[in-house]
């Protein structure tokens, strides 16, 4: 299980992560971040800042409007990219990871082949269009995508992102528990840098969520 003082609890150590896929032929596809919430920031505000609006229409909705994955090397792409940075032990083919260790956040699951791990987008893409970004050009819908600076890629189990779809917050939440905390402050950061709205039931959800984490209210 990884935790905010775990491996992905760490922006430096996450963007550090990231840096270095370059050793490996694999550039990262993301400029380098602005500086991010700490641990004890400002998730609240943030969460209180974010416009409440109704679901809008997937009229015109279609994953191809949001390119992805794009390339970060010779025959690599952001998916190896989020492989690398979230396992352990990693094997390559050039820059293709072919072998490793991924611990799923949302079920507990360790996974030792990347066929068995999906990249999820934390705020998926249907979500997103519904939220604002059927108003935005491919470009950005791409950008959106293949965001490897916010906490909106993370390498979980197939089984777990299946589940989730588009749900949002309100509608589903991982089986581990213990991530909550991390996963409702990570869609905050997300959809906030994005401005991207939120249902009033996506809002009570978060809201509900982040009862109890501590770090979540600190100045």
């Amino acid at each position: 299980m990884r935790t905010r003082s775990g491996a992905r609890a760490g922006w430096t150590a996450a963007l550090t992560a990231v840096l270095a896929l370059g050793a490996a032929g694999c550039q990262p596809a993301a400029d380098e971040p602005d500086a991010p919430p700490s641990a004890s920031g400002n998730v609240n505000k943030q969460l209180g800042e974010l416009t409440v609006a109704a679901a809008g229409s997937m009229k015109g909705y279609s994953r191809s409007r949001f390119p992805h994955w794009r390339d970060t090397g010779k025959n690599c792409d952001v998916r190896d990219s989020v492989l690398q940075r979230d396992g352990e032990s990693i094997k390559l083919s050039g820059c293709n990871v072919v072998g490793g260790r991924w611990d799923s956040v949302y079920d507990k699951q360790v996974l030792t082949d990347p066929a068995d791990v999906d990249i999820d987008h934390v705020v998926p893409l249907a979500n997103a269009w519904r939220s604002g970004a059927d108003e935005w050009d491919d470009s950005k819908r791409g950008d959106f995508a293949n965001d490897l600076t916010r906490p909106q890629l993370v390498a979980v189990s197939l089984r777990s992102n299946r589940a989730k779809g588009d749900q949002d917050p309100s509608q589903w939440k991982p089986a581990n528990k213990s991530y909550w905390c991390q996963y409702a402050a990570d869609w905050v950061t997300v959809k906030h840098y994005w401005r991207l709205t939120v249902t009033s039931a996506e809002k009570a959800a978060l809201t509900d969520m982040l009862e109890g984490c501590t770090w979540a209210s600190k100045p």
